[in-house]
């Protein structure tokens, strides 16, 4: 009885053991992982409309890009408000980390990058006129950037919730006029014109700008220039990336849209950003 007993305790003991150290396996309703995350309403927005097994990877892929729109959005936001704060500090540190979000972006396309003409013609005629150029977050990456035009918000007119943030945005400054601004107030030579402008307007590069820059890099103020061209590459990474995908996937057919496809995607990526940061390279 006495070996029975000793057995019963140390199996007991061991049992211990293992559970030492587990997390927390019973909960009333649904996880707190799952309550944050929203996983159940996440999992259902992937609704396809053909049986093509490519089109869910086009679609989640579509879908983790326009969280990150929302991301950038709200990451530039809050460096224009710290810029309106004159906390330049802040300001760097978060430009840094929207760097970071649009790697990430970037590498997205790696999951679209083995979509072949063959395997993009299952489903996309299915698609209907759908057309990530309709996508109203991603405008608010362009109006941020610079990047205006009154005719692209035009698509949501429909949708008063979005065209209303979209005109907002679009007289609002941009990452670029704010940096202006603050570069201004704390004793730069930025001329007025490039200050007090339609910021409806698209930004127009000027020499004296660009003399700023080249005193920005020879003052403390350098990790801002930098913290921006990290930026800009990365959008001019993301604008190939497209480019690529598309030429891939189908050539130089029209777009979904009505857009000319791949032609007006080159003819986009011709309108650069921040452009004296780049021009001023060529004075230092």
């Amino acid at each position: 009885m006495n070996s029975i007993k000793q057995r019963t305790e140390r199996e007991r003991a061991e049992r211990a053991a293992e559970n030492e150290g587990l997390p927390t396996l019973g909960f009333d309703s649904a996880t707190p992982y799952d309550d944050y995350v929203g996983t159940a309403v996440l999992h259902r927005l992937q609704r396809t409309v053909t049986d093509a097994p490519e089109e869910l990877a086009f679609l989640v892929t579509t879908q983790v890009m326009e969280l990150y729109f929302g991301l950038l959005r709200s990451e530039w936001r809050l460096a224009q408000r710290q810029l309106d704060d004159d906390d330049a500090a802040a300001a760097i540190t978060t430009i840094k980390r929207s760097v970071r979000h649009f790697e990430a972006l970037n590498a997205a396309w790696s999951s679209l990058s083995w979509l072949t003409p063959a395997q993009f013609n299952q489903f996309r005629d299915a698609l209907g006129e759908a057309s990530g150029f309709q996508s109203a977050y991603y405008r608010h990456v362009e109006f941020l950037l610079g990047i205006k035009s009154e005719a692209l918000i035009r698509p949501h007119r429909r949708n008063p919730e979005a065209y209303a943030e979209l005109v907002d945005a679009l007289a609002r400054p941009s990452l670029y006029d704010s940096v202006l601004a603050f570069l201004a107030r704390n004793g730069f030579a930025v001329p007025r014109q490039a200050t007090e402008r339609d910021h409806a307007a698209e930004y127009q590069p000027s020499q004296q700008v660009e003399a700023v820059w080249v005193e920005v890099y020879a003052s403390p103020l350098a990790p801002l220039a930098e913290a921006l061209t990290d930026l800009a590459e990365q959008f001019s990474d993301w604008r190939y990336r497209h480019l690529m995908a598309v030429r891939r996937s189908m050539g130089a057919k029209p777009g979904s849209g009505g857009s000319s496809g791949m032609t007006w995607l080159e003819r986009s990526m011709r309108r650069e950003i921040f452009p004296e940061l780049w021009t001023a390279r060529t004075l230092m």
